[in-house]
């Protein structure tokens, strides 16, 4: 008897435990959802300020920054600013306002740019066939200069 039982084989548990890699995605998943919001990348332009009255529109603008080293980002609609060049910039642009044609566009600037840098870019948005361009300020007081 003792022979049978020793040549018996025992039968192989052909089953996966997952529980430990639910445990492991939730907490990657909790990871990523606090990491995320810190992940924003954004530009910090410092606006000139006028005592200019707000603009009131129902769409959302379309905003073409240059910072003071002459770089260009392209923000529609509310979306992030985006780094691009002049060409992709002039080609996107006049393809929104293709589509949509009373969407209000607005060129900002940091106080510290050259105003030729500025003036450039207005250039460059009514090129690619923008009506009306606006420029952007901080609401507040005039600066002396």
């Amino acid at each position: 008897m003792s022979t049978l039982a020793r040549h018996k084989r025992r039968k192989l548990k052909s089953e996966i435990n997952v529980v430990p890699y639910i445990d492991v995605m939730l907490v990657l998943l909790i990871i990523f959802m606090v990491t995320a919001p810190l992940l924003s990348l954004s530009v910090d332009v410092d606006l000139p300020q006028s005592k200019a009255r707000a603009v009131e529109s129902k769409k959302d603008p379309v905003i073409v920054t240059v910072d003071a080293e002459g770089r260009y980002f392209l923000s529609l609609q509310g979306g992030k600013a985006e780094a691009i060049d002049a060409t992709e910039l002039s080609t996107r642009l006049s393809a929104f306002v293709a589509q949509n044609k009373d969407v209000p566009v607005f060129v900002a600037a940091p106080g510290v740019a050259e105003y030729q840098k500025v003036m450039d870019t207005m250039v460059l948005v009514q090129a690619a066939g923008v009506p009306r361009v606006s420029l952007m300020s901080q609401p507040g007081s005039q600066s002396s200069r």
